[in-house]
């Protein structure tokens, strides 16, 4: 099974992919992960990565979609993947396609977690970290006994910047505008499944395997 993750920050992609993973026992594939082994393996395509990110420069596309084929190319995935991450622009997405067919494979669903952007808000907005052992608590979903105050050890409990409600509505607005023709791309193509990602961790898995159920018999 040849799978796409996406949804937007906060709609709960990683929690997801971690139940594939240990359902399907398919690799999963972000674009960091892949940067980071291609760095560590020293390839040439890792090392031009390199360059750019320790320049605090965007890795180009090229570069990206080699490291993609690469990663594609392993073993791991002969049984199938989950990337995530990638793509995210449309001649990413077009690039995938000619990988996937030189590998005489297709993708088999985009499964895009959909979330409404105010509950997103309420999501990233809430979360807070201990300044001193770098426990995560989230205000309404798993708050602290008392408020401020790390339960494990007592440290004091902090925001980060990149929390705050102004960043995070600027972060969701860009990954929408992002996102949508790379959906709109998907749903012409056929393999767009947009699931409700505001139920239940284990309803919405549940929508998962049934998708998937006939990919994986």
């Amino acid at each position: 099974m040849n799978l796409v993750l996406m949804g937007l920050p906060g709609a709960g992609k990683g929690t997801q992919a971690e139940k594939v993973v240990e359902e399907y026992g398919i690799p999963h594939i972000s674009t960091g992960d892949m940067f980071r082994a291609a760095m560590k393996e020293g390839t040439e395509l890792g090392l031009k990565a390199k360059s750019f990110m320790d320049k605090g420069e965007l890795v180009p596309d090229e570069v990206t979609i080699g490291i993609v084929r690469e990663r594609l190319s392993k073993d791991d995935c002969k049984k199938g993947f989950l990337l995530d991450g990638f793509p995210r622009t449309v001649p990413q997405a077009e690039a995938l396609e000619n990988i996937l067919a030189d590998l005489e494979r297709k993708i088999d669903y985009v499964i895009n977690i959909d979330v409404d952007k105010n509950i997103l808000m309420e999501r990233l907005t809430g979360r807070r970290i201990c300044k001193s052992c770098g426990a995560t608590y989230h205000l309404i979903f798993n708050p602290p006994a008392q408020e401020g105050v790390c339960d494990r050890c007592g440290g004091d409990l902090y925001q980060r910047a990149d929390d705050n409600a102004e960043t995070v509505q600027n972060r969701l607005e860009v990954n929408i505008k992002q996102a949508q023709p790379l959906l709109d791309f998907y749903e012409e193509k056929g393999y767009l499944r947009t699931l409700d990602g505001q139920r239940d961790i284990s309803v919405v898995f549940a929508e998962i395997k049934q998708l998937l159920r006939g990919l994986a018999e």
